[in-house]
């Protein structure tokens, strides 16, 4: 058990972290509408009705969508653009998807390589951007989520002044669903760039994150 906490560590670390954080904004979540419910003369939700519901559902998937998209982004931008002196960018002689040999594929994979790395074909060509795919299609339908959510969430507020309540498609045209959009992917996109940058100039000794504290400002591409 020791050996699988140690070897699993990170993992679990942000794991309890994203319950702790979920399980907190769910709780001030349902006292912030709660006090708005009581300043409208409304009835005040359950917590179990606040966690089902749209306006819980579009605040959670508002911010997965925008997390999934940085990194899927990040995924694909870093196969061919580079940043000179960044930990997080490739060695500058190396943009493109690099050569089997490379990334031990068919011939040149390795004993312990994964099975459709060994392939060929489709399923290698697959499993070489099985990880976009996968943050791509969970970005999409975190977006979807949050498209749905929000509309529901937008049209409850609609009735409760008395307004006609919008399509969906009219609310995908709509400011609130492009507010609560951009408001996470500017913070996103502002917080992946300094980290592009800032790790050229600055260390943090031991982090894979980070170059060796001793390395020169211009080496790509070296982690510590």
């Amino acid at each position: 058990m020791r050996t699988f906490l140690r070897h699993n560590s990170l993992s679990l670390f942000f794991g309890a972290l994203f319950v702790l954080s979920l399980a907190g904004q769910s709780v001030a979540g349902w006292h912030q509408l709660n006090a708005l419910q009581v300043a409208e003369h409304l009835d005040p939700l359950t917590w179990t009705g606040y966690v089902t519901s749209s306006d819980f559902a579009v605040d959670v998937a508002e911010n997965w969508q925008s997390e999934f998209l940085q990194f899927w982004l990040y995924l694909m931008a870093t196969v061919w653009l580079l940043q000179k002196g960044s930990p997080e960018s490739k060695e500058l002689d190396k943009a493109g998807r690099e050569s089997d040999e490379d990334q031990k594929i068919g011939a040149h994979a390795v004993a312990d390589s994964p099975a459709w790395a060994r392939t060929g074909g489709w399923r290698t060509r697959v499993y070489s951007s099985s990880l976009a795919m996968v943050m791509g299609a969970i970005f999409l339908a975190s977006w979807l989520v949050q498209s749905v959510a929000g509309w529901a969430a937008f049209n409850e507020q609609r009735l409760q002044q008395l307004q006609d309540p919008l399509s969906w498609t009219s609310y995908l045209r709509n400011a609130d669903f492009w507010a609560r959009t951009l408001q996470n992917w500017q913070s996103e996109f502002l917080a992946v760039g300094a980290m592009a940058v800032l790790t050229i100039y600055l260390r943090q000794r031991g982090s894979s994150q980070s170059k060796p504290v001793g390395q020169p400002h211009g080496s790509t591409g070296v982690e510590g």
